[in-house]
């Protein structure tokens, strides 16, 4: 553990009044807020990875497609 001296607006230091151990509730909002824009960063690159496969993946399933429909019949 490391002791931190922090400040807080006063509003924020009201509402976490009620519980006993700020420290650990602090720590907990801490490491949510932390996991959620690693989440976040996460996403964004994976969209950015699809986008920029897209065009390859379109190619990819069109010389694919003739394969993939070979055997099936006709209507």
């Amino acid at each position: 553990m490391k002791r931190l001296n922090i400040t807080l607006p006063e509003k924020v230091a009201e509402a976490i009044e009620e519980y006993n151990n700020k420290s650990k509730f602090i720590a907990e909002a801490i490491i949510e807020k932390i996991e959620k824009e690693k989440k976040e960063k996460l996403d964004l690159l994976l969209v950015e990875g699809y986008k920029s496969e897209y065009n390859l993946d379109k190619k990819i399933d069109k010389e694919w497609e003739a394969a993939t429909i070979e055997g099936w019949p006709e209507h």
